[in-house]
């Protein structure tokens, strides 16, 4: 049993818990579950946060969300992303996680496709009482642009900076970020990722939130931000979950730029 006295942050890719190439919203239930299971082995408090996969950015893109405001898409693609998130939460409860559903719709507004404010005294109470907040990848109102779609790889950096929390991770499913070769980075700085952003590319299936390259921007802006480190791991292999949880230096580390 894993026990820890930090808030973690685990991001659950949209790729692995759903089939992010159909053409809608189909989950790997079996994965799923699978998580869910290895999950339940941590003792501590924790935050989840999963991608919309077929069930977001199929919508996003057919209604071209990220390009101009559809009152009908933003519905649409919310009530989509919101059924998954029922179907994430319901898996984790079977292990006993206590988990709880935070659609960002409801709690946050954005500017130009940036988080402007999310309302975070509601997550905060959750941790402090034991209950696991699950956010997701979600369509939300933007000051200028009407709504924007804000993805999950967003939200995570936004709460660890806001919240203090320094371990996170995010589960995709590639064995990290990977170079010309395939062969997984183990380290990504900013220093470093001029000379390896060509070669890192966004999905490879309908996304519209910027694929694997989008990630390690976001996290790349985390810790040089706030000197914070994080993980890209291939939660679509058996107990990487448990491995990343339990401490272990996983898949590829964004780190800051080496200190003297």
């Amino acid at each position: 049993m894993i026990v820890s006295t930090e808030p973690v942050i685990l991001k659950l890719g949209g790729s692995v818990i759903t089939d992010k190439g159909a053409d809608e919203g189909i989950v790997r239930e079996a994965d799923l579950l699978r998580i869910a299971r290895e999950v339940s082995e941590f003792r501590g408090k924790m935050i989840i946060v999963h991608g919309a996969g077929s069930f977001g950015h199929t919508y996003a893109k057919k209604y071209r969300l990220d390009m101009n405001f559809d009152p009908e898409g933003v519905i649409i693609t919310h009530e989509s992303v919101k059924k998954l998130a029922s179907r994430v939460v319901d898996s984790l409860n079977r292990f006993g996680i206590r988990a709880v559903a935070v659609h960002p719709m409801g709690c946050t507004v954005c500017r130009k496709g940036r988080i402007e404010s999310m309302y975070l005294d509601n997550i905060k109470l959750m941790l402090k009482n034991n209950l696991v907040p699950v956010l997701h990848g979600d369509v939300v109102m933007d000051l200028e642009l009407g709504a924007c779609v804000l993805s999950g790889d967003q939200i995570v950096p936004y709460l660890a900076k806001e919240l203090g929390i320094t371990r996170l991770g995010l589960g995709s499913a590639e064995d990290g970020v990977l170079d010309k070769d395939g062969k997984p980075l183990p380290e990504i700085t900013p220093e470093k990722f001029e000379n390896l952003k060509r070669y890192i590319g966004g999905s490879g299936s309908t996304d519209v939130t910027g694929g694997m390259l989008g990630k390690v921007q976001e996290l790349l802006e985390l810790s040089k931000t706030s000197c914070i480190t994080s993980y890209i791991f291939n939660a679509g292999k058996a107990d990487n979950i448990n491995r990343f949880l339990n401490g272990e230096s996983i898949g590829t580390r964004i780190s800051p730029d080496e200190r003297v």
